[in-house]
């Protein structure tokens, strides 16, 4: 079979800065073994399919799958996979286009040049245990006292979160995965001073076989979530991530209504056709 086939550049100003994402177009007769093989011989960081929806709300329908397993939701995926859905012809139904995927439906709208997505609820929430946060703090080569706050901020990928004092501290970090085991662990940091380019730096710790994600739209939302109604963020803020890999991702967030918009530009990198 030939299936229309993209990669793209999530968060990214320019090509080649952001998070990549592989998106194959009209994937319903593939089956689940298929778009795990497929996500595994890409080995991006998630590879997603585009489906016909189930759902009479929704505009799309997409499967996300890392080359380990399939998610419910993730960020960088929903902003490509829309890209990509419209870049082909797609049409929403409304103002907002409605995305179906395992987490439920996600509103997307259009910013000018950029995509947003409206955060999911958050699956889990609440104090980081004591010893939850003594072992991140071993994993990560500080000592618990530099951890300025934290809390767990799971929307599928089971993040805990962690604020740091600086993004200089931040940006220094050498995390030891054998420590943090499979935990995923997401830290920000405020980046202060004429040079700053973003109000906070972010990095995304996914374990030992995923290591370091470039650009992160799950754990950016779930982080807002915290901080904006901690009041350790304002209702409006451009976040930097990737740094330390090279890349310059950039994710804009804000509260508007009472819901929490991430959102960033997607950058055409690759089009072509899949023969399977």
């Amino acid at each position: 079979m030939s299936l229309v086939f993209h990669q793209v550049g999530v968060f990214a100003q320019r090509p080649l800065e952001g998070n990549a994402l592989a998106v194959v177009c009209g994937a319903d007769q593939l089956s689940t073994a298929q778009m795990a093989a497929l996500a595994r011989w890409t080995n991006l960081s998630e590879t997603t399919f585009l489906l016909q929806p189930t759902d009479p709300a929704a505009d799309y329908r997409v499967r996300i799958f890392t080359p380990q397993r399939e998610l419910p939701f993730a960020g960088h995926p929903t902003l490509g996979s829309c890209h990509v859905w419209l870049r082909e012809g797609g049409r929403p139904q409304g103002v907002e286009v409605i995305q179906e995927c395992g987490a439920g439906l996600v509103p997307i709208r259009a910013a000018g040049e950029e995509l947003a997505f409206a955060a999911p609820p958050l699956l889990r929430g609440g104090p980081v245990e004591p010893e939850v946060l003594a072992r991140i703090a071993r994993g990560i080569g500080l000592a618990s006292e530099r951890i300025q706050a934290s809390q767990w901020a799971d929307n599928g990928p089971g993040w805990v979160a962690v604020l740091l004092e600086s993004r200089e501290e931040l940006l220094a970090i050498q995390p030891d995965y054998a420590v943090l085991e499979e935990m995923s662990v997401g830290l920000i940091a405020p980046w202060k001073g004429p040079e700053a380019e973003a109000q906070f730096e972010v990095r995304a710790f996914m374990g030992r076989q995923l290591g370091e994600d470039p650009v992160t739209g799950s754990l950016n939302a779930s982080l807002a979530q915290w901080l904006i109604p901690a009041g350790l963020a304002p209702e409006r803020y451009l976040a930097s991530q990737g740094t330390a890999l090279g890349r310059r991702g950039r994710v804009r967030v804000a509260r508007i209504d009472g819901r929490i918009w991430v959102g960033g530009a997607v950058q055409d990198c690759i089009r072509g056709t899949l023969e399977l």
